[in-house]
């Protein structure tokens, strides 16, 4: 049984498909670059930006920065929205919440911009904690984020927290960390990609996460 729940956000509480490849695809424009599969983009559906700029598309520091400044513009006032929360998800959380436990976010996403969309969609008041990557890209890693996390949630065993994602960065950070992991099907991370990482269990759908915590 685990008292802490750290959830990814994109790919597991909601889906941002279209707000996030929409706002990669503006920022790719800038540098003359056009993609029209935009399903080629999903993969950057979780790393941080900086991360995928330089992995996919080769860009130096400088270019990664310029492309993220653009990405931002879109995604800042369009993109946010251009989401939806699965199905299930409010009825799991409501149910988790019920049953005593602290849900909280641990997202590579900056934090203002979780914070609007949990607010945006009715989600804040599930959680007691919204742990994100800071905009000046200071903390950015999921590593990172999830370790921000069980310190500003005061947690002493680890044993006790388990961190829930759809892609293998969600599992191996919490490997890192020295915490379970439990991978979701219904994100953008396939059964292979979260069993190599490491994943302790796999959730199928929502609400076969509660089975497992």
């Amino acid at each position: 049984m685990y008292k802490y729940l750290l959830f990814d956000l994109d790919g597991t509480l909601t889906d941002p498909g279209l707000g996030i490849t929409n706002s990669v695809m503006y920022a790719l424009r800038k540098f003359d670059i056009n993609v029209d599969d935009r399903t080629s983009l999903y993969r950057f559906i979780g790393p941080p930006l900086k991360d995928s700029f330089g992995k996919f598309f080769g860009f130096s520091d400088e270019q990664c920065m310029l492309a993220i400044k653009y990405y931002r513009e879109y995604f800042t006032e369009r993109g946010i929205f251009e989401n939806e929360v699965y199905d299930g998800i409010p009825e799991l959380l409501s149910r988790l919440k019920g049953k005593g436990k602290t849900l909280a976010v641990a997202t590579s996403k900056p934090e203002p911009f979780a914070v609007r969309i949990l607010r945006h969609f009715g989600l804040s008041d599930s959680f007691d904690l919204v742990a994100g990557a800071t905009l000046d890209e200071t903390r950015t890693k999921k590593t990172d984020v999830i370790k921000y996390a069980l310190e500003s949630l005061g947690v002493s065993d680890k044993a006790e927290a388990v961190m829930i994602g759809d892609r293998e960065h969600d599992i191996i950070g919490a490997n890192e960390n020295g915490l379970d992991s439990l991978g979701v099907l219904f994100g953008y991370g396939s059964r292979e990609e979260l069993e190599a990482a490491g994943a302790a269990y796999i959730a199928e759908k929502p609400m076969d996460i509660e089975n497992y915590v």
